[in-house]
């Protein structure tokens, strides 16, 4: 009775360390080119994303592990996100001008176009193309927003990290998410690279 339990056991961890490490060699592949059945390597990255996030915090960063399984997960969501119909952008509050003007509300910062900052462009490029742009200050504001707005596609701009924790927090919820890392990440001062921002406003455009 003890062998079989052990050997099972022995099954499962085997089983398990080999998915893990074939979903992060799709992951990583995922950076440059189309790979087969993303959602399924997605959703076991996400099984196990706590156990790997320790190993990689130990012998590599976080930061990678966060960027593959972002970029994985913009591959298994690139369809249904162009099947959308109400889109929202979801941008981080870091990028702001340090001297912006705008207040905060439940649904973020309420930008003033005030032309400091890229977030003026950002919200009269973002109307042309269907999206309402929204200024979070954390991720706790994401449920607030989704509240009061019926989408069903969410941009997220932001680091890694922030895509995916967005991402699996609303991997049950009836959005779709879809990704553009920022070039530069921290607390102030951060960057995206706005020709990235129009490429996929391009790919995923529509007639509103």
């Amino acid at each position: 009775m003890y062998n079989l339990i052990g050997q099972a056991l022995l099954i499962s961890v085997v089983v398990s360390f080999t998915l893990s490490g074939v979903a992060l060699l799709v992951s990583r592949r995922s950076l440059t080119r189309s790979v087969f059945l993303a959602g399924f390597y997605a959703d076991v990255l996400d099984f196990f994303y706590l156990p790997l996030r320790h190993i990689f915090l130990k012998f590599s960063d976080t930061r990678v592990l966060d960027k593959w399984m972002a970029s994985l997960k913009n591959r298994a969501h690139a369809s249904a996100f162009s099947k959308t119909k109400k889109r929202v952008i979801l941008a981080p509050h870091c990028m702001r001008s340090l001297d912006c003007p705008a207040f905060s509300t439940q649904t973020g910062i309420q930008c003033k176009s005030c032309g400091k900052c890229v977030f003026t462009r950002l919200k009269k490029d973002a109307e042309k193309y269907g999206y309402k742009v929204f200024i979070v200050t954390g991720s706790s504001f994401v449920k607030n927003i989704l509240k009061m707005e019926a989408a069903d596609g969410v941009l997220l701009i932001a680091c890694d990290y922030e895509i995916n924790k967005v991402m699996r927090a609303l991997k049950d919820k009836r959005v779709i998410t879809y990704g553009i890392p920022m070039e530069r990440d921290g607390c102030f001062g951060t960057e995206v690279n706005y020709q990235n921002v129009l490429s996929v406003f391009e790919e995923f455009k529509y007639s509103v």
